[in-house]
This record gives C-alpha cells, sequence and structure tokens, in this order.
C-alpha cells in the first residue's frame, strides 16, 4: 500500500487469451432504445463476429452496478438455457480493462470456454425522462450526499474542473494544452463514421470560445451522453488461432486502487490517478514499456483525465503532459503517441470505455478508421475515479 493507494497482485495471465470477436451497436443521441436491447444487440455481434454461436459462449461477464445485460437477459435473448460461468465485476469503466483477466482466469480452470462481456447504456434516452443518468447515479451515494452536494461541490464538471486548475497551478498547464486532447479526439473522430461527432470538426479556436461550464472547464472539455454499446469474446489462445479473425492477444493486466472511493473531495493525489499503479502492473506482466505502445486509448470524461492518465502511465513525466500532447502528439499518423484514434468519450460516444477496448482490437487487426500503420501493441486505460485498470494487447506472434 502506498500512502494514497495500491495494486493488488494480478495472477499472471500473459499469452493465455486473446479477443476474438467485436460487436457495436450504433452510437446516437437518444435512441428510445433499452439498454437490455442494445446490449443484445452488441452481444450478437461480437459473437458472430467470432464465428461462433450463443450456445458456444459458456461466460458472461457484465456490470453489476448497472445491471444491464445479465444471464437471464442473455438466455431470454438468445433462447438458450446452458450452464453460464458468470461475473458482475465486467462490463465498462476500468472493468472493461479487467474482464480478460476474469476470462483467462475461468478459461485456465476449465469453468468457460468462451467469455462474452457486454456493456450497453441508454443515458441519453433516460437523461429525457431525468431518470438513471450518471449524475443521479452518483448523487445516490451517501457520501456525496452528505460531504459534497450540501456545499455545492456537485457533479462531475465541477470535480474535474477542480482538478484541472490544480493541474495548471502546480504544472503550467495550459486551456490551449487541454484544449490539444479534445482536438485530437475530434480528429479522430471525423474519420471514424461511427462516431456520434462525425462530421463536426473542431479548431483550438472553436475549443476555446465554446461555454465555460465550472471556471476553466468547458463545454468541449466533457464527455458526450449517448446511447449505445459493445461486446467482446474472449477465448483460449489455441481456441483463438482456430477462429476467423486475427487473435488480439491479452499480454498484460493491472488494477489500481485509490482508498477513497468516488469521494473526490476526499483524494490525497488530487492531480493524480490510480493507473500510477496499474500501468507499472499491466506492463511488466506485458514485458513492455511506454515507448512500445503504438497506440493508448484511456477513459476521457474530461481532457484533464486523459493527461493525468498520461502522465501517470508513463509516457511523460508527472505534470509535463501539456507540454507533451501539444502539436501532433497524439494524432494517429504520425504522432509519437496516437490516442483514442476512434474518438473517444470526448467526441466518439459515451458507453464507458467498452469502445475503447474494441478500438485496440481493431488497431490490433488493422481494421480501424484511423488505423495506426503497423500496430501491435494496443493499450487501454480504464478509470472510474477510485480505481484504474490497464490492458496491453498485442498482435499475435
Amino acid at each position: 500500500m502506498d500512502d494514497w493507494g495500491h495494486a493488488p497482485d494480478l495472477e499472471d495471465v500473459a499469452g493465455e487469451v486473446a479477443i476474438v470477436g467485436i460487436g457495436e451497436t450504433a452510437y446516437t443521441k437518444a435512441s428510445g432504445r433499452t439498454a437490455r436491447e442494445i446490449g443484445a444487440e452488441a452481444a450478437e455481434r461480437a459473437i458472430a463476429d467470432a464465428g461462433l454461436e450463443p450456445r458456444d459462449i459458456d461466460g458472461l461477464t457484465w456490470s453489476g452496478a448497472f445491471a444491464d445485460f445479465d444471464a437471464a437477459a442473455f438466455h431470454e435473448h438468445f433462447g438458450t438455457s446452458h450452464d453460464l460461468w458468470t461475473s458482475p465485476w465486467g462490463g465498462g469503466m476500468a472493468w472493461a480493462g479487467t474482464a480478460p483477466h476474469l476470462a483467462a482466469l475461468a478459461i485456465r480452470e476449465g469453468r468457460a470456454r468462451h467469455v462474452l462481456n457486454v456493456f450497453p447504456v441508454a443515458w441519453a434516452t433516460q437523461r429525457a425522462s431525468m431518470t438513471g443518468g450518471p449524475g443521479e447515479v452518483h448523487a445516490a451515494q451517501a457520501a456525496k450526499q452528505n460531504l459534497e452536494v450540501p456545499f455545492g461541490w456537485f457533479p462531475q464538471p465541477v470535480y474535474f474542473a477542480t482538478i484541472m486548475r490544480r493541474h495548471m497551478i502546480e504544472f503550467g498547464t495550459t486551456p490551449e494544452q487541454f484544449g490539444a486532447v479534445a482536438v485530437a479526439a475530434r480528429r479522430h473522430a471525423n474519420l471514424n463514421p461511427d462516431a456520434v461527432m462525425h462530421g463536426r470538426p473542431m479548431t483550438i479556436d472553436d475549443y476555446l470560445a465554446s461555454p465555460v461550464l465550472a471556471d476553466p472547464l468547458r463545454l468541449l472539455d466533457s464527455c458526450l451522453i449517448s446511447d449505445g454499446g459493445a461486446a467482446y469474446v474472449t477465448t483460449g489462445i489455441d481456441r483463438a488461432r482456430d477462429l476467423p479473425r486475427p487473435p488480439a492477444v491479452v499480454a498484460g493486466v493491472g488494477e489500481g486502487y485509490s482508498g477513497t472511493g468516488t469521494n473526490w473531495a476526499q483524494q490525497r493525489a488530487f492531480t493524480s490517478t490510480p493507473q500510477v499503479f496499474s500501468a507499472p502492473r499491466a506492463f511488466s506482466m506485458a514485458g513492455i514499456a511506454p515507448a512500445d505502445v503504438d497506440v493508448l486509448t484511456v477513459y476521457d470524461p474530461f481532457t484533464v483525465v486523459s493527461l493525468m492518465q498520461i502522465e501517470d502511465m508513463g509516457f511523460c513525466p508527472k505534470g509535463e503532459a501539456g507540454a507533451f500532447v501539444e502539436g501532433a502528439t497524439l494524432h494517429h499518423d504520425g504522432g509519437v503517441l496516437p490516442f483514442n484514434t476512434h474518438g473517444g468519450l470526448l467526441s466518439h460516444a459515451y458507453v464507458l470505455g467498452i469502445a475503447h477496448v474494441v478500438e485496440c482490437v481493431k488497431q490490433i487487426r488493422g481494421t480501424a478508421a484511423a488505423q495506426v500503420p503497423g500496430c501491435e501493441v494496443a493499450v487501454y486505460g480504464g478509470y472510474t475515479g477510485h480505481m484504474a485498470s490497464t490492458l496491453v494487447l498485442v498482435k499475435d506472434r
């Protein structure tokens, strides 16, 4: 345990499993669909992409916090009744990066052969009725009701405006440097026809002219609210090589935690994320260094979270991400660190990280819309405030 967080010792699963199927729905504003309907479509597409049938899926991971597509939903949709190994510690957010580790252990122990991870959201639709959206999920927590909401320190834009200001004071980060993250994400979204913000270019001047929500955080520092979902199938490496798609091999997984949950007011390392603990473990398991990474996707609810994770994962020294991301650093075509090449939460869709993992798989396959030439190592950095995850995927050799 560090003075503010820790990383659990995860069992080494390097090279044991691979992601062999991916599926996505349309990413939209309010669609009128339920999360369960969206999850079923994503599951169908991932299973088909893997060259499998629903009856071949004998493991399922999803997000118990949202209960969006569990075993009962799977069987109801597909008309199946076979036994499923299950875990509610999957889905999106940080768990989009750790679900392959759960799958690897289940496959190693003979409890499953093909494990589906699925995560859908209908928050754009739900927001129209003001039920079940992200603000309400957080506001329902007792600690927030007692420690944050009464003092006006709520919701998320207020938290991260405070963190942005601290980053600016401590490290000299400028608005233009935060804007570089938003502009790069939009540039990639404009190459991706599936992105919600496709066809809407953004310049740094557009970013600087966008409304301030909570000084210094602007509208264009902030993620979208979307409907949509994605899923992926993990299986053992030998089986993976017999299936139609090139395997994206799981080379490393890490987790990191702070000790304060999602109560940002109590964070002791205010301008850091638990990637400080997670990324080194994943990179060590994979036998790589940050310089070996060809593509990085990170959970990016606000631009400052991207900067902090870039620092905390070792791509530049702490406090230097602002200068690091200037210019074309994050671009897919010639950048030092191709970043959120699908557009991220900022410009692709707010489906809480699951699409980031799918983008890593596409980059390994060589089929991404903003493809990085010769991509062999793709990394996802997941984040939920008190938890981070790191997933390293590599091309099969």
